[in-house]
This record gives C-alpha cells, structure tokens and sequence, in this order.
C-alpha cells in the first residue's frame, strides 16, 4: 500500500531564503569561470551567454542543499519584527 504524506508548506521566508543561496551560489560560479588562464575557442557571445544560463539553472538546482538558506531562514526567524505586517 502507498501512503501519500503531505510536505510542510513552503513558507515566504523559506522561499526567499533559497532564491538569496541561489544569488550566492550564481556569484560564486561566476567567480570561479572569471579567471581564464588561457583563450577560449567558444568564445562567441553566444557562448558566453549560454554558459551563463547553465550557471543560472546549476545555481538554482544547488540551491538549498548548502546550508546557507537555512541559516538566513533561523536568522530571520529569531527577528522580532521578520513577517508582521503593520
């Protein structure tokens, strides 16, 4: 017999929290291609916008496996004042 468990809810803050390790993770890719020890032989601009995309989607795929949205989301959590609206 399959048993269908419901996930806990994605909150707003948790959903952020992920999309801000996705910003970190995208810069860090990018840094680390920033170097080039030597001239690329696909270096059109096509290329070049390609591999930018590929970053942006592993950046995004990466995303919450860190840690670093986690950490965001306790942080933001212990705030006071983090998700009540006036």
């Amino acid at each position: 017999m399959i048993t269908m468990t419901s996930a806990a809810p994605v909150t707003p803050l948790a959903k952020a929290a992920k999309s801000l390790e996705a910003v970190f993770l995208r810069q860090m890719i990018a840094s680390m291609r920033a170097p080039a020890l030597a001239d690329d032989p696909f270096g059109s601009s096509s290329a070049t916008q390609f591999r930018d995309m590929s970053d942006a989607k592993l950046a995004d795929s990466m995303a919450g496996s860190f840690g670093v949205a986690d950490m965001v989301e306790k942080q933001m959590k212990a705030q006071p004042t983090i998700g009540r609206v006036a």
